[in-house]
């Protein structure tokens, strides 16, 4: 604290905020976060079945909408955290939320009477839950999804803030290795979480599993609060959603207005104590059409540009800012078909793991803890990744990250592919074995490891690794200094976005193949051809993904260092 109080009177201390020292805590926190939200994720179906007497069905939707919803409302803590609180404040405010929620849900796991009788016979004579047990399972659920979205659009950029010291140009490639080791914390939670947490909350009961997730959630509260002092915080810049209205507004005020030639010719505010933001945009040319709206109208009153409102006339750092907002969209729109794949492992290949032989050196694996396998993976590559490959690569390519953002996402969305094909190779083998030893119809895991699954596993880890760590330095980097935390959630959209367009994909398939995935026995479906078809069209994904990039114009920044003024292109993805 007496860092911060210090600042204005001993600017030299400054120098002390951020940095790995500011970051530890970030990847404390988070760690112990997705540690409690990926172990509700993997097993909530459980808890809504046997506890909640839920149909299968309503089990399987209730945790979908859960998962999109939390995905979603990332949009929410993101435009929060840019208009109205700092990112640390917000991290505060919605960890308190998922607290409360982690709460809820545990007190009603430990009393029976707020749950509904547990069934004693066929699942259609249980007693249904009531209205009040509704509502309080609900009210958790949800609190626990808006929170853990609050945390997920916040606390990636208030690590970044650590690393954005335009002065220092150490801090460039600081800020690409912060990346690559804040998803090394949200991994090292996941393996937690569907390890040890899942075994707990098996074995011990659900209040146990939500009072973890309670105590974990708590720390990771302490551990954020702890770094305070060490924090370097954003000042929230208003609505940026209010500034990219204003500017189609006023662009279509200004429609007929011809268009200057002259760049000096458009508004913008130069005076460093008057301008509320950090950087200075440069125009580009792609969407012209925005320029109109920082176009001064032309009168014998010189003092024009200040009576003009903001619904008339914007300045350009302004209309660049709407024009990476829109330039921005077709990335992330290219990288939804990724997660759709993934969610198709994270169910059919599930069930594939139920029809093999589950034994490791003599230990019988959950099939609940498959998904450890890409997450294992991941804890291995991402370290050799930031300590081997990116210096490597640096040295061929004089790029501070090794490659750009835009070509680590593509590599990623090529991985996909792959784990697709190879999904399809590994699945053709078992149904093979099946039909070959007669167990098409039979109970009895197949004479094949499961662990053959790791191969689909371990290649889409790889993928992950490359295009979501690609994607949240992007969207960061990219964005203007108003709208960080809210590009930050829109990269997390991806991932909302993919589960819900999953139902869609395996519903058309099935419709238009003639049941590929339609019967009840894997053995008799045809997943095999499923794989191989999102594999094509993961191809021709990352065909769109190609164009879109070359597309993409990177902003370019004008900054105010002192007295001096200069022009800074940021070419980073």
């Amino acid at each position: 604290m007496g860092i911060c109080r210090d600042v204005k009177t001993q600017p030299k201390k400054e120098k002390r905020l951020g940095g790995n020292r500011a970051a530890l805590f970030v990847f404390a926190t988070e760690g112990l976060e997705n540690m409690a939200f990926i172990t509700i994720a993997v097993s909530l179906v459980t808890y809504f079945y046997g506890y909640m007497n839920f149909s299968l069905t309503k089990s399987a939707t209730t945790l979908t909408n859960f998962l999109g919803t939390a995905f979603m409302l990332t949009l929410v803590g993101g435009f929060i955290c840019d208009t109205y609180l700092s990112r640390f404040k917000t991290c505060v405010l919605f960890i308190s939320m998922e607290l409360l929620g982690y709460a809820l849900l545990a007190v009603q796991a430990h009393f029976p009477h707020l749950r509904p009788i547990p069934c004693k016979g066929h699942m259609n004579k249980c007693e249904a839950a009531n209205s009040s047990q509704t509502a309080i399972l609900f009210t958790g659920l949800y609190l626990v999804a808006l929170g853990t979205s609050g945390v997920k659009a916040a606390l990636p950029a208030l690590g970044a803030d650590q690393f954005n010291d335009e002065k220092n140009p150490k801090e460039v490639a600081q800020l690409s290795s912060f990346f690559n080791w804040f998803l090394l914390s949200l991994t090292i939670g996941a393996i937690l979480g569907v390890t040890i947490l899942v075994w707990i909350t098996t074995n011990q009961g659900w209040e146990w599993g939500f009072g973890i997730c309670f105590v974990a959630v708590l720390f990771s509260l302490i551990f954020v609060c702890m770094g305070k002092s060490l924090y370097r915080n954003n000042k929230p810049m208003g609505s940026p959603l209010l500034r990219i209205l204003q500017v189609f507004v006023a662009a279509i005020q200004n429609r007929k207005l011809p268009i200057p030639e002259n760049t000096e010719e458009f508004h913008e505010i130069h005076d460093k104590e008057a301008r509320t933001q950090d950087e200075i945009l440069q125009r580009t040319e792609q969407f012209r059409f925005l320029d109109r709206a920082a176009i001064i109208r032309s009168t014998n009153d010189a003092t024009t540009s200040t009576t003009q409102g903001p619904w008339t006339l914007c300045t350009i750092t302004q209309v660049e800012e709407t024009k990476i907002l829109i330039r921005m969209l077709p990335i992330i729109f290219s990288t939804v078909f990724m997660n759709t794949c993934l969610a198709q492992l994270q169910t059919f290949t599930i069930q594939q793991s139920t029809t093999m032989n589950p034994n490791l050196f003599g230990f019988k694996v959950p099939g609940s803890s498959i998904p450890v396998i890409p997450l294992l993976f991941m804890f291995v590559l991402i370290p050799l990744y930031d300590r081997i490959f990116v210096p490597l690569a640096r040295k061929i390519t004089g790029v501070p990250t090794g490659i750009r953002h835009l070509q680590r996402i593509g590599i990623g969305l090529v991985l996909s592919a792959v784990s697709m094909a190879v999904a399809g190779a590994v699945e053709t083998h078992r149904k093979s074995l099946a039909y070959k030893h007669n167990m098409v119809d039979s109970l009895e895991p197949l004479p094949m490891s499961l662990f053959w699954l790791g191969f689909q596993y371990a290649i889409f880890g790889a993928a992950d690794m490359f295009s979501l760590v690609g994607l949240l330095e992007f969207f960061y980097a990219e964005s203007s200094t108003g709208m960080k935390s809210l590009s930050t959630a829109i990269s997390w959209c991806s991932v909302a976005f993919g589960y819900f367009l999953s139902t869609v994909v395996v519903e058309v398939v099935n419709k238009v193949s003639g049941g590929w995935l339609a019967n009840n026995n894997i053995n008799r479906d045809k997943l095999n051809y499923f794989y191989w078809l999102l594999s094509v069209l993961s191809v021709v994904n990352f065909g769109f993904y190609l164009v879109c990039a070359s597309w993409y114009k990177y902003k370019n920044v004008e900054v105010k260092q002192g007295d001096v003024e200069g022009k800074v292109e940021m070419a980073m993805a």
